[in-house]
């Protein structure tokens, strides 16, 4: 699924980063790597999303969420 569907308050985990190489690579470099968790905490009517990830939180528009492809988090 991809992450802009999450629901707010739960956690998921990163499968696939399929967005530009320019925000894929930003997007790593800021920690969001294969399996790193994601806590959705926030989400707005034209798509943009509030998330935590390792610890800091984010602000992301849909766009790039929608190029997150994630699995919800066991546990």
């Amino acid at each position: 699924m991809k992450l802009s569907e999450g629901e707010i308050g739960k956690t998921y985990e990163v499968e696939k980063i399929d967005n530009t190489e320019q925000v894929t690579r930003r997007l790593e470099a800021l920690g969001m790597t294969g399996h790193a968790g994601i806590k959705v905490l926030n989400k707005k009517e034209k798509g943009s999303m509030i998330i935590k990830v390792r610890g800091t939180r984010w602000a992301i528009g849909r766009r790039i969420a929608d190029g997150i492809t994630v699995r919800e988090a066991q546990g």
